[in-house]
């Protein structure tokens, strides 16, 4: 069964009240990758660029609501969806779902560890389970991007990206040029 929830105020808080029960105050995060209901359907919610959430083309204001979704985000091939025991809606995410919009640095050199948190709460430290890639476009601008969980990502804001070049390092050999990047938890990330 596919569905299209597009009636303003009808179903969205409906959703945000299962999703309240299924996740609890201060729970650990549901297993949304064990989920796979059979009521699959589309809700009007767009995840901008910038991290700026959209549920009918107006930016979710409310902090808590965008946080809960964020908890029960799964992708799935190309596609991203809010997953319940019950439902799967299909959402929009223009580039990735997530945006780093802080760092912290303890240490240095090889035994530098970096921390970084997203627009939705998640914190965690760079490292070989949260690594970090960098891709470029057409003019050969460079778009930073780390794993969050699962196939889940987040875009290194301009911001943070200009604080870690600062605690880059040459890395190379001498035989092949130069290789920027940093030390996290024992390895180097190349930027």
């Amino acid at each position: 069964m596919t569905e299209k929830l597009t009636m303003a105020g009808s179903r969205l808080p409906d959703f945000a009240a299962e999703i309240r029960v299924l996740v609890g105050e201060g729970a650990k995060r549901p297993p949304v990758n064990d989920w796979h209901p059979e009521r699959v359907g589309e809700i009007d919610i767009r995840i901008a660029k910038d991290g700026v959430w959209f549920y009918q083309n107006n930016p979710m204001e409310r902090e808590s609501i965008v946080k809960l979704f964020s908890g029960i985000l799964r992708k799935d091939e190309n596609e991203y969806f809010l997953v319940t025991p019950v439902e799967k809606m299909k959402v929009v995410v223009e580039d990735v779902p997530f945006v780093v919009c802080m760092m912290d640095v303890e240490g240095e050199g090889k035994d530098q560890k970096i921390y970084f948190s997203t627009n939705v709460g998640d914190a965690f430290l760079l490292s070989e389970a949260h690594a970090l890639t960098v891709k470029y476009n057409a003019k050969k601008e460079p778009s930073p991007y780390v794993l969050v969980r699962d196939k889940l990502h987040a875009l290194i804001s301009r911001q943070v990206y200009y604080e870690l070049a600062e605690f880059a390092v040459d890395a190379s050999d001498g035989e092949e040029g130069e290789v920027f990047g940093v030390w996290s938890d024992g390895g180097f990330f190349s930027l």
